[in-house]
């Protein structure tokens, strides 16, 4: 998607479901990583994440960034935390959340060990089993294996 592509269709989109024009710029910007746009308060400009410019879902990160703007334009409250913001939303539909572009991290392994007495500690690091004890009954530990989350 190019600059210009992407300014008519923030300006279609603003017609289409909000009734109003946009009357400012929208750009990239390749410095956001993990959002997938800002409204700019002083200028009134919109900055979308090039990298999400190719998903379904773009639309509603558009929209979510008109939501900001119109709103804020208007004086009715423009945050996420305000109650306008969030029926404004529901009602054109857009995106609540960025979608996420890369793969979670894989989780760490837990080791498990058990005392003499019963008593199951899971921990992060594996220790050695001679140097400790049990934290509630001071027993000797025993290595019981690898947990997978």
């Amino acid at each position: 998607m190019t600059p210009e592509t992407l300014q008519e269709r923030v300006q279609t989109l603003s017609q289409t479901f909000f009734g109003r024009p946009f009357r400012h710029q929208a750009t990239f910007n390749s410095r956001l990583k993990t959002t997938g746009g800002r409204y700019l308060l002083q200028t009134h400009h919109l900055e979308f994440n090039p990298k999400m410019a190719d998903l379904p879902t773009f639309d509603g990160i558009i929209k979510h960034e008109l939501v900001h703007y119109h709103l804020h334009l208007s004086g009715s409250g423009y945050r996420h935390s305000d109650q306008a913001f969030k029926q404004l939303l529901n009602q054109v539909g857009g995106a609540r959340f960025a979608p996420r572009l890369m793969p979670p991290k894989p989780s760490r392994p837990r080791w498990t060990y058990r005392c003499l007495n019963g008593h199951v500690i899971v921990r992060q690091r594996r220790i050695q089993v001679e140097k400790y004890r049990c934290g509630q009954c001071q027993a000797h530990l025993e290595f019981i294996g690898e947990v997978r989350n």
